[in-house]
């Protein structure tokens, strides 16, 4: 008795190259949408975030440890402005990856390259801002109210996904 194994076929390469732009359009479309979304939220209801961005630099709901405290910024002004450059990176970004996201089906490799720089100030944003700066530098992660680690961390890990997706090898044209 003879047995025959299959060896599983690849996907022919203009079909894994649709499905690669596909995989590319729909996730840069979806982190766009998202971050589209966040920075209008941070424009319309501007003194919700400005409530949070307020209480994680001043420290005011952390351990009160003086060996941390000391890096507190009490000063509403100085972050009323951390806050209203937050909104500028998230509205930068997203119009980059809403571009990126139309230059999908025609231009793929720009699509690629603009993508990335969307994601990455994204990732850069979410990943030193909020979860090493906020997260770490001001002891946010300490706060039961103003703790925005999770939230960071899951858009850090969104942006991150996406990018390599849209890095994977595949057509370069």
């Amino acid at each position: 008795m003879t047995t025959t194994t299959s060896t599983p076929t690849a996907m022919p390469a203009p079909a894994q190259n649709r499905s690669l732009r596909f995989a590319g359009l729909a996730l840069t479309a979806s982190v766009a949408l998202y971050i589209a979304i966040v920075a209008f939220s941070n424009i319309t209801d501007f003194g919700t975030n400005q409530a949070f961005v307020r209480h994680v630099l001043t420290m005011d709901t952390t351990f009160k440890d003086d060996d941390l405290t000391w890096r507190a910024i009490t000063s509403h002004t100085v972050a009323d402005a951390v806050y209203v450059v937050i909104i500028a990176w998230e509205a930068l970004a997203a119009l980059i990856l809403v571009l990126a996201a139309v230059l999908w089906i025609p231009a793929p490799a720009r699509a690629r390259r603009v993508s990335t720089l969307g994601l990455v100030l994204l990732m850069v944003l979410f990943g030193a801002g909020f979860i090493g700066i906020g997260g770490e530098w001001f002891a946010m992660w300490q706060s039961k109210d103003w703790n925005g680690v999770e939230a960071a961390t899951r858009v850090f890990v969104f942006a991150g996904i996406s990018l390599l997706v849209v890095n994977l090898p595949g057509d370069r044209s």
